[in-house]
């Protein structure tokens, strides 16, 4: 798949934007703070629905202005796609070829993307909660029941939360709605851990080859996922609610003396060991840096299987991060098979030729140009 068109109107710094892209590699070109970014951002709220910069969706929205507009066309093998999305203060609105979506959830998928942003080289030495949100995200894109199970299951934890928090320092207590949301959570928070479990398997998969070669053949890398001990992939969905029942009823005196609800799918985190050695406390800051390349070169590859299409991906600020093997490894696995959107302060420290058959774009205070050489 890949991007023919991307129209912006009143999103971030730019009033109106409208830019047609290689299906190859495209560069944006320019100082910071001039709008690179925001471009990139546009394309993965437009798969999203969401910003990998921001929670607050009135962000994107163009100063003083009521409304942000993302419109792109996409070319899949089942032919063109038109989505738009449409931000205000009363939410999000989302189109699929001209129809609108009343669920999110059912307009997520249509355009898949990778991410790789400076931030994501923390992916492996930054909080759990960074690395469950690379679970939920990537999870999403490739499953729509996903998201919308996470939806149910945060709703659940809320209301289980409120009333935890009610009866807090009570040594029991009797609710006949606090054991309904108690059903209700153990039966979504066990398909949410199952999904898991499934994905897992296959970045493991996809990934230990990937990171092996990155590293010439010297380290093998393998990534586990951390939730409840007991539960396994192996296990039926009854076997694993039968075991999150129990650990919840364990907990129950532990969880009124907090409060809140201490055991679930989100508390769960991600390990990465290299040769059997936990990078996340003993890895060296390649080693590290590896792990997240091969991360996300594995999920191009997990998104490739799972829907029968490379998604795009955006690299953002990203390769000037990496060494000049570790980029060279990035551009040579992407070249000719996945539509790459790239920002950079400066084109003149890459040596590839991926970089040089693209088309270039200068960005300069909200305005884009495409470079003379890109349109010959």
């Amino acid at each position: 798949m890949h991007i023919e068109r991307l129209a912006l109107t009143n999103y971030r710094n730019y009033a109106s934007l409208d830019l047609s892209f290689s299906p190859k590699i495209n560069v944006l070109i320019g100082e910071n703070a001039q709008g690179k970014t925001n471009v990139m951002e546009a394309i993965y709220v437009l798969s999203m629905a969401k910003s990998h910069r921001t929670s607050n969706d009135r962000e994107l929205i163009r100063w003083d202005q009521e409304y942000g507009k993302i419109e792109g066309y996409v070319q899949r093998k089942r032919g063109g796609l038109p989505l738009e999305l449409i931000l205000s203060k009363k939410g999000k609105r989302a189109r699929v070829n001209h129809l609108e979506q009343n669920r999110l959830s059912l307009y997520i998928g249509q355009l898949n993307v990778v991410m790789f942003a400076p931030e994501d080289l923390n992916l492996v030495k930054g909080s759990p909660q960074v690395r469950r949100r690379f679970l939920d995200m990537e999870i999403g894109q490739i499953s729509p029941v996903y998201l919308h199970d996470l939806l149910t299951f945060q709703k659940i934890l809320k209301q289980r939360n409120a009333i935890l928090k009610a009866n807090r320092g009570k040594a029991d207590f009797k609710d006949v709605m606090f054991d309904v949301y108690n059903e209700q959570y153990i039966k979504v928070a066990i398909q949410i851990i199952r999904k898991r479990f499934y994905f897992m398997e296959l970045l493991q998969k996809w990934a230990e080859p990937i990171h092996k070669g990155i590293s010439r053949g010297m380290e093998t890398l393998k990534v586990s996922y951390g939730t409840l001990k007991q539960l396994n992939s192996g296990q039926t969905t009854e076997e694993m609610e039968s075991i999150l029942e129990q650990r919840l009823l364990e907990a129950k005196r532990q969880e009124l003396d907090r409060g809140l609800t201490l055991i679930g799918p989100h508390r769960d985190d991600l390990f990465f060991f290299v040769n059997g050695y936990d990078i996340q406390t003993y890895g060296s800051q390649g080693q590290q840096r590896t792990t997240a390349l091969s991360l996300k070169l594995a999920e191009i590859e997990l998104v490739k299987q799972e829907v029968g299409e490379a998604p795009v991906l955006l690299l953002d600020d990203v390769l000037s991060e990496l060494d000049d093997y570790r980029q060279s490894h990035l551009l040579n696995t992407i070249q000719g098979e996945v539509q790459t959107f790239v920002t950079t302060t400066n084109i003149a420290g890459i040596d590839h030729e991926t970089i040089r058959q693209a088309d270039i774009f200068e960005v300069e205070a909200g305005e884009v140009t495409k470079g003379i050489d890109s349109e010959e």
